[in-house]
């Protein structure tokens, strides 16, 4: 299975946690075969948003969500 993972952001109500506050406005960046791909594409959307705290950007493993106990 391809090692996929994806890259999405949004509105957080805390700049530390996960809690996004408005699912339905989520910027979703792409679907990437690969974590290099993948952060680099989250690193192009997280620069674009820097200033404004309450913005996160995320890269999610799809891989380990799909199969949690296939090695790494």
């Amino acid at each position: 299975m391809s090692k996929l993972h994806l890259v999405f952001g949004g509105r957080v109500s805390d700049p530390q946690g996960l809690d996004f506050v408005d699912l339905a406005n989520l910027d979703v960046v792409g679907l990437y075969p690969d974590y290099k791909s993948a952060e680099k594409a989250w690193r192009s959307a997280a620069q674009r948003t820097v200033d404004d705290a309450e913005m996160k950007y995320v890269v999610v493993h799809l891989h380990k969500l799909l199969q949690p106990d296939a090695e790494a």
